[in-house]
């Protein structure tokens, strides 16, 4: 199957969104928290700074709505080649990430040749397994 978009995201939830940290929002909290070291620091702001140039940054994300980014997988060959690096990052600090793809991203409200902003869906269901559970069971 061939997927029409990509997110890195992590296990901790992002507080505007209530979903994972995107891998921008992770690799800044590590160097917020003082967990990389000065070269690894200096790698993520090279890589960080070319993403700022070479990508607009969408409104919405200048705004903090809850919203997320994903990859169009259709022109990602250069931005895979500079993600590589942060996600050797992550794994160089045992930070755990997950690799989502999909063709069902959500509405989109922002896109531009390289990515797309999607709306949090404020509906998501978690299903409480533990309403129908009894000690008969």
């Amino acid at each position: 199957m061939k997927f029409k978009y990509c997110r890195i995201q992590g296990k901790e939830l992002a507080a505007n969104t209530r979903t994972g940290k995107g891998i921008f929002s992770m690799l800044n909290q590590m160097v917020t928290n003082g967990v990389m070291d000065e070269e690894d620091i200096g790698l993520f702001k090279e890589i960080d700074s070319w993403f700022a140039e070479e990508l607009p940054w969408p409104p919405q994300c200048k705004r903090q709505e809850s919203v997320i980014c994903y990859f169009k997988m259709e022109n990602t060959e250069m931005m895979m080649k500079m993600v590589n690096p942060l996600l050797w990052l992550l794994e160089r600090y045992k930070h755990p990430y997950y690799v989502v793809y999909t063709n069902f991203p959500g509405e989109i409200v922002y896109e531009d040749e390289y990515q797309i902003v999607v709306k949090v869906d404020e509906n998501v269901v978690i299903e409480d397994l533990q309403s129908n559970w009894s000690p008969e069971d």
